[in-house]
């Protein structure tokens, strides 16, 4: 199990942080969510929320959000996850009641080697590599960097670790392979018999979170709303790692470092959809042009997600 949370800190650059009374959580309660009808089960729940399955604490339904025009995302159709590994064996059963006909793993080759997912038998596993473009990125090549903190210092300190990842949401939007692999992705999903299904990175931070952003964006969904989607994981794998974090510093690694690494901030957002306003101008024209969704696919899209 900790080599396994080791991997995870290093392969996907999640979230770390100190977990105390002073520490509040990055992602704030937006006062227009409210909780909404889930008319699957006739539970009330909130937009963003965990499912509470403890092996895969970062699983949620992207359903619930309203859109400006007054329209609602459905729910049951479309879950973003952190990876469903060993963790989740107890828990086969509750997956099993979300029907998912695909598992898409959005990982690297050598993420997948360590950590492999594990589903309820039926569900079609789908490898979407979205960094196979970017191997040295510090969102899948810092695993030697984590077992020497000092060099971890040296190699990502004097803001080389922010500039890093800024760069990294710049080429979620724009590389070869992530183009490629999210327009397939989204492609299948225009198939409502592709649905429902999960979508996962390792910890469902960078490669998720921009897959949902993207995708309630395009739905209409407010800035506000969607970017409290993606910083509601700050709140979900912060506690998996508290040890971790804690053993990293005493060993003489920078805490900032790690902030800027391991957390989801919205400025890293941000450099994603100021990528998609310099090469496309509009999120529609990023579909578009990018990722092979058409004006006709985009209204197919909502048509199955929207209600």
């Amino acid at each position: 199990m900790k080599k396994t949370l080791l991997f995870l800190l290093v392969a996907d650059c999640m979230i770390f942080g100190q977990v105390s009374e002073n520490t509040k959580p990055i992602a704030q309660k937006v006062n227009i969510l409210k909780t909404v009808n889930n008319p699957k089960n006739n539970d009330y729940i909130i937009p963003g929320i965990s499912l509470g399955i403890s092996g895969i604490p970062n699983l949620r339904d992207i359903g619930g959000y309203k859109t400006n025009d007054g329209k609602t995302v459905k729910f049951n159709l479309l879950y973003r996850s952190n990876e469903p590994s060993s963790d989740v064996s107890k828990d086969l059963e509750r997956i099993s009641s979300l029907r998912l006909i695909n598992d898409f793993d959005f990982r690297t080759n050598s993420e997948i080697s360590s950590v492999k997912d594990i589903m309820p038998s039926g569900v079609n596993y789908k490898h979407l590599n979205i960094l196979a473009d970017n191997a040295n990125s510090a969102a899948s090549s810092l695993e030697s960097l984590f077992g020497n903190p000092n060099v971890v210092n040296k190699e990502l300190g004097d803001g080389k670790a922010l500039k890093s990842f800024l760069e990294v949401y710049k080429q979620l939007v724009s590389s070869p392979s992530a183009l490629k692999n999210y327009g397939i992705f989204f492609n299948t999903i225009l198939d409502e018999k592709q649905l429902p299904s999960l979508f996962h990175c390792t910890t469902g931070k960078d490669r998720t979170g921009w897959a949902a952003a993207s995708l309630l964006t395009l739905l209409g969904v407010s800035k506000e709303q969607v970017y409290y989607d993606y910083l509601q994981t700050n709140n979900y794998i912060l506690p998996l790692f508290y040890e971790e974090r804690q053993l990293f510093i005493s060993n003489g690694g920078d805490s900032g470092i790690l902030d800027v690494i391991l957390q989801v901030r919205p400025e890293y957002l941000d450099a994603a959809f100021e990528e998609v306003n310099v090469k496309y101008g509009s999120v529609e024209n990023y579909f578009d042009k990018g990722l092979g969704i058409d004006k006709a696919k985009q209204t197919t899209l909502k048509k199955i997600f929207l209600q």
